[in-house]
């Protein structure tokens, strides 16, 4: 029994310690973890080739369903998250200040759940058409998950971008104090509202330690999360 014990402690700390986890690269194809939420009808969500490597592919037309990964952890711990994503397009019509443009081409929520539904918040990052890129305001919907724009417009449509986000530092400047605990990541790419339809790809999703850490010799600082 006590060995079992400290086996346990001792994973448990390896765990905590853990400067990166991969949520999902899609390499073996969409991690069973992921559960659908239908808002309306279902986006296509499948794992493709794309290049050298494999992606998400998510395609919407006039539908609105999403891809939920529940993980509990701290921010504290891992207050990074980083991921690569492309879309094929922007949604003409879209537009975050409203709920007749309430759809985006690619989003990726962090869900921070509450006993009492009503209360979850979550800061939803956006591919958004018209809205600059660093703003951010409540979803026309649902005033706790607030919109945040990582990208905006066509200018970069068909490239693969890659995002890095402190989502510990955006929670507190959009919330005004310390986050709760993450309960999940979301995926959706939506055009319900607008009517209209839209391609977008995911790939690599990761949660991470700090940014940097001194090197060995306490030199030159080594990359955790680029």
């Amino acid at each position: 029994m006590r060995l079992f014990t400290v086996f346990f402690l001792l994973c448990a700390v390896t765990a905590a310690a853990e400067p990166m986890r991969i949520i999902d690269d899609f390499e073996n194809g969409l991690d069973p973890r992921w559960e659908t939420k239908s808002f309306k009808g279902f986006t296509d969500y499948q794992v493709v080739v794309d290049g050298a490597e494999r992606a998400l592919r998510a395609e919407s037309r006039e539908s609105a369903s999403a891809l939920i990964y529940k993980i509990d952890y701290d921010l504290r711990e891992h207050p990074l998250l980083s991921w690569r994503w492309k879309v094929g397009n922007v949604l003409a019509k879209g537009d975050a200040r409203s709920k007749a443009g309430d759809d985006y081409a690619a989003r990726l929520y962090v869900i921070f759940p509450h006993w009492y539904p009503p209360k979850t918040r979550s800061i939803n990052y956006i591919w958004a058409n018209r809205m600059p890129v660093g703003d951010f305001l409540p979803n026309a919907f649902y005033g706790k998950a607030v919109l945040l724009a990582v990208e905006s417009g066509a200018e970069k449509a068909g490239q693969w971008v890659e995002e890095v986000r402190d989502v510990r530092a955006d929670f507190r400047r959009i919330f005004g104090e310390e986050p709760p605990r993450v309960g999940a990541i979301a995926i959706m790419t939506d055009t319900d509202n607008t009517g209209g339809a839209a391609t977008a790809w995911y790939d690599d999703i990761r949660i991470c330690a700090d940014g940097k850490r001194q090197g060995r010799a306490g030199g030159e600082k080594e990359e955790l999360c680029p």
